[in-house]
């Protein structure tokens, strides 16, 4: 028995030490890769025109967003050397659970609008208006960022799990929502076009679908694997670090949105002869 336990023990902390390493080369990955890469199209769309800046508003907004989640990971990593960086670490968590998803969801809804309800989103269009809701999602942002850091500090891991699951799956049904209602409205004509004008529509159309779509993949590989996790922890009650694993990857899907980005701008040219599509 004696051995039975001590082999289990040894495995045990094995993998929490495989574990541990695994997530410190996924936080590395995000850092050396991602930070160049968010800051390469924040850079490309603050050089741009005023007029790029402000259709590019909410993309420019998420490229923040995604600089602060690197250095969160950077700090995360760094905690574990100096414990004096783990709090800001999990203030800075708040921006991954909610900031990101807040922007991928304003840019779906943004093109939801534009296909869906065009003459709403003409009204909307102005600058101000973006300015506005990006301003608010900076507002739930750092609220969001406020309260991980006490749910951690004040309560149990259970409640700091449910508060991050049931934002995943409320962005992520909006996304959906956006998506199923573009692709409706992609596949319907509008009274009285003709062939050419139903064509600019249409391409218009399938941009925005395309987006939405990218958009929801992103979304879909960044936090399933997170809410699924949550829910087996939710339920199951004790902490099983193995549920865990798969939800690491999550790390490779914040490179959807800048390479999308890339090859729109034609910045990739392996890439640049389908950039219309």
């Amino acid at each position: 028995m004696n051995c039975t336990t001590s082999g289990a023990s040894t495995n045990s902390t094995t993998f929490l030490t495989f574990l541990d390493n695994y997530e410190m080369w996924i936080f590395s990955i995000n850092v050396v890769f991602g930070l160049p890469t968010h800051s390469y199209v924040l850079w490309l769309i603050v050089s741009g025109t005023g007029r790029r800046v402000a259709s590019e508003i909410f993309m420019l907004n998420l490229c923040c967003c995604e600089i602060f989640i690197c250095v969160d990971f950077f700090f995360f990593t760094l905690s574990g050397y100096i414990a004096n960086l783990l709090p800001l670490a999990l203030i800075l968590q708040g921006v991954a659970m909610t900031g990101r998803p807040v922007f991928q969801c304003l840019m779906c809804v943004e093109r939801y609008l534009a296909v869906v309800h065009p003459v709403t989103f003409l009204k909307y269009k102005p600058l101000r208006y973006r300015v506005i809701c990006c301003t608010a999602a900076w507002v739930i942002t750092f609220g969001s960022c406020l309260v991980c850091l006490m749910i951690f500090l004040l309560f149990t891991f259970t409640v700091h799990t449910w508060f991050y699951t049931l934002q995943f799956l409320l962005f992520l049904f909006i996304q959906l929502f956006c998506l199923v209602a573009v692709l409706r409205a992609l596949k319907q004509s509008g009274p009285g076009e003709r062939g050419r004008e139903r064509e600019e529509e249409n391409h218009m159309k399938r941009r925005a679908f395309y987006l939405i779509l990218i958009t929801t993949v992103a979304m879909v590989m960044t936090y399933v694997p997170f809410t699924i996790a949550g829910f087996i922890t939710i339920l199951a009650h004790p902490y099983y670090v193995s549920v865990w694993c798969p939800a690491l990857f999550y790390v490779l899907a914040s490179f959807v949105q800048p390479v999308h980005y890339l090859h729109q701008a034609g910045k990739l040219s392996c890439l640049c002869s389908s950039k219309n599509l």
